[in-house]
């Protein structure tokens, strides 16, 4: 089933449409890429989908459930990683977890253990006691994602969780988006890093002006902008080519060798790499280098928006 509907929804200020007319949906189980760059109406999206802003028009269901409706059943049930750092400096990391974990209702024995699983998970266990104003950028952006999971809910909005901070927490913290996909919560996850999207999510969704403009898998957003593909290998003797065999090779568009080069320019969903190889190999051409060039999300982006992601 979809965690998350949401029909027909708009978002004006005065006669500005920050959101228009979007339809959307998130399957129960699935890491959700949502991406626009600034303007683009995601984070108003994002804080309508968290109930910090009001719906103009539309509709937003959480497990079948209305979030205007059913208002604490959908925070009960949704946990915000923000942007901006949501957590108090001079409380310890146990207290920040406790007092965001007391806000989605948990309360005695069930609220201590909560917190403490949820610090374990983010690796600052041994930190419970610590200020966060002492943390490193990492440890921090770590903190506010264990404050907001562990009232264990089954949406997870990550809303640029790796900015700013160095390559170890970046990973850690990919690491834990994945572990929290394997215990059962769906994640619907921005971020101006287009690496980590194609790395993570099995679905996106680009928007622009307050719309979806495309929708699908890393694949299916590709072959909007190209059905090819591009494989450039080093030669060494290209007078041993053979054009006529290479070409005669299933998905092979066309071949143009060029000094110690040969550009062969293939249908993009023909896995054809291995036969090209084994051609080569039977006609003794020595291969220096192999390249496979396919158009990544950075350029889909670009292709479709006008502009790129960080923009």
């Amino acid at each position: 089933m979809n965690v998350l509907e949401i029909r027909n929804l708009t978002k004006k200020f005065g006669d500005f449409i920050a959101v228009d007319n979007m339809n959307l949906s998130v399957r129960e189980g699935e890491i959700f890429g949502f991406l626009g760059a600034n303007g683009a109406g995601k984070s108003t999206t994002i804080n309508m989908i968290s109930s910090l802003l009001r719906i103009t028009k539309g509709e937003i269901s959480l497990l079948g459930k209305n979030i205007v409706k059913e208002n604490k059943f959908a925070k009960l049930n949704i946990g915000i990683v923000p942007q901006d750092l949501a957590i108090y400096e001079e409380m310890s990391a146990y207290e920040n977890v406790s007092f965001f974990a007391g806000l989605y209702g948990l309360r005695g024995n069930l609220l201590k253990e909560r917190a403490a699983e949820a610090l374990e998970f983010v690796g600052l266990g041994d930190k419970h006691k610590d200020l966060p104003k002492n943390f490193s950028g990492g440890m921090k952006r770590r903190l506010n994602i264990a404050c907001a999971i562990a009232h264990r809910p089954k949406l997870i909005i990550m809303d640029e969780p790796t900015v700013g901070i160095d390559p170890q927490s970046r990973n850690y913290i990919l690491n834990s988006v994945r572990k929290l996909n394997e215990m059962g919560s769906s994640i619907i996850y921005t971020s101006h890093y287009m690496e980590e999207v194609e790395e993570l999510c099995t679905r996106i969704a680009i928007v622009d002006h307050g719309k979806i403009i495309a929708e699908g898998t890393k694949e299916q957003l590709k072959s909007i902008i190209t059905d090819t593909k591009e494989i450039w290998i080093g030669v060494k003797n290209e007078e041993r080519l053979d054009i006529d065999a290479l070409q005669r090779i299933s998905g092979v568009i066309s071949v143009q060798p060029e000094e110690q080069t040969v550009k062969i320019v293939s249908r993009g969903e023909v896995g054809n790499l291995n036969w090209i190889i084994q051609q080569l190999i039977k006609d003794g051409v020595e291969i220096g280098s192999v390249e496979e060039q396919a158009p990544n999300l950075e350029t889909v982006f670009l292709t479709l928006t006008g502009r790129k992601l960080r923009d």
